[in-house]
């Protein structure tokens, strides 16, 4: 599924338009980048929660080369599913 797919979904399961349901998908997901890069957390309790998480520095290896090299340290967004999404996608119900 895609964004427009999503939209579509979204749009006649609310009754809205699509534009108005695109306009939501935007502002939710601008809003849980903008939480999550500034190094919060946004938790959607039954479907997961999104974090940022640092990643130390590494040395890798070329895999043309086989040379080391460097890898910086950085900060990578971190998804952890919640029960509800889990036992959904395993196709059980969830605990209450």
């Amino acid at each position: 599924m895609n964004k427009t797919e999503l939209v579509e979904i979204a749009a006649k399961e609310a009754d809205i338009s699509k534009a108005a349901a695109g306009k939501v998908l935007d502002a939710i997901i601008g809003a849980v980048v903008k939480t999550v890069a500034k190094g919060g957390t946004v938790a959607l309790i039954g479907f997961g929660t999104f974090k940022s998480s640092k990643r130390a520095a590494r040395t890798g290896k070329n895999p043309r080369t086989g040379e080391a090299l460097k890898i910086a340290a950085t900060t990578v967004p971190k998804f952890s599913s919640g029960a509800g999404f889990k036992a959904a996608v395993a196709g059980k119900k969830a605990k209450k």
